[in-house]
Order: C-alpha cells, then structure tokens, then sequence
C-alpha cells in the first residue's frame, strides 16, 4: 500500500493562549478561540501579536468569517448543547443565538450564501437556512475535526473514529455525490482548520501551538 505524504508545515508558532481549538482568517487576522480561556483572540499574521476580544459566552469551537462578523460554535451547560453565536469584532458577542441540529457540531464555514456546519460523530455537513434549518446533508467517510472552504470546495481535518490517524481531506459536493480526496497525512493532533489564500492554517490543541501548512 503507497504511504501518503504528510503536510509540508510552513510556521509553528506559539497559541496566544492555551488550547486552540477554532480557527478563522479575516484578512491579515487570524482568529482563534482557546478551549481553557473561553476566550477570542484576533492575531496579527504579520507580527504574530494577539489581542484578546473578549470572553465567550460558552465553552468555543469553530469558528467562521460572515461578512464584517464571526460565525462561532459554543457549548452550553451540562450536556454541551451547541449553538451558533454572533460575533462582532470590536463589539463582542451578541446576544442571539441558533441551536446547532440535535444541538450538535463543532466546526462551522460559510461559501458566501450558505452557512455551513461539521458533525464529529455523525460524519457529515449540513447546511443551514438562517433559522439553523437542515437545507442539505453531506455524508462523509472519517470523523470531521476542521473544516473551512477553499477554491468553491471543503476542505476538513479528518480521524478515524478513533480519532486518530488524521489526514487533510477535500470534499467537492457542487454534485449529486459528493467527491472526496484524500491529500496528506496530519502527524499529529490537528484540530480546526483556516485559509489565508495560500496556506493552510490548524491548532495543534496539545502543544499549544498553531501551525500553517502548504496548501496541497
């Protein structure tokens, strides 16, 4: 059997704050929540400076750039029920919310029109009317743990169940059935996933670390 190559990584850096989990580039600003802090930070991708924007008001995951705002999963309570969030930067969180299908999901991305939303254990994607109504379903092979949209198609941190052996998978789903590729391996424990345009972006949640890689 060939070996698939891994990710060619490009810069690891230091997280602005410990596990970083959800990920999201607005410009020169790479958003990132922490799963210690339950905070936001926006960095700089030039200097590698963070400012913190504020605490969350639930435990943060995926995280999506809407226009001028942030799309942005959070668990609530005891069962970790998951709803969307608002967020305006400069003006924080708002305070209206959409509870996430079965109040489940982890990462979100929006294609321009359609807000779009990852579930771990049930292996798919759905797609989201403003109500956070269930427009389409995207079955998917291995357990999804990132995701964002690139070149009109999903790009997604996927594991086994187990959630290990990680790869970077692409999903073309303009058609019926879904197309999906496998590109390269993820050689350690990748969580969240962002496009600058060129590079690929990605929490290594338990170095606190992020690190960008080369876009296959």
């Amino acid at each position: 059997m060939e070996t698939m190559h891994a990710i060619t990584e490009l810069r690891r850096l230091p997280a602005p704050a410990p596990k970083p989990l959800g990920l999201a580039v607005d410009g020169k600003t790479l958003w990132m929540a922490s799963r210690e802090t339950n905070r936001l930070y926006a960095i700089d991708i030039d200097t590698w400076s963070a400012n913190d924007e504020g605490e969350a008001p639930g435990g943060p995951f995926g995280i999506t750039v809407l226009g001028d705002e942030l799309r942005m999963v959070l668990g609530h309570g005891e069962e970790d029920d998951r709803y969307i969030h608002r967020f305006i930067p400069g003006h924080g969180f708002k305070s209206d919310k959409v509870a996430c299908p079965e109040f489940t999901g982890a990462h979100v991305a929006f294609d321009g029109d359609t807000l779009f939303l990852s579930q771990a254990h049930n292996k798919r994607i759905l797609a989201l009317d403003a109500q956070g109504n269930v427009v389409r379903t995207i079955d998917l092979p291995r357990v999804p743990l990132g995701m964002v949209i690139a070149n009109r198609c999903f790009y997604l941190v996927t594991s086994d169940g187990d959630f290990e052996n990680l790869q970077l998978t692409k999903v073309d789903a303009h058609g019926e059935t879904p197309v999906v590729t496998e590109l390269a391996s993820i050689p350690f424990g990748a969580r969240g996933l962002a496009f600058d345009g060129t590079r690929f972006w990605t929490s290594h949640r338990d170095a606190n670390e992020i690190v960008a890689f080369e876009a296959p």
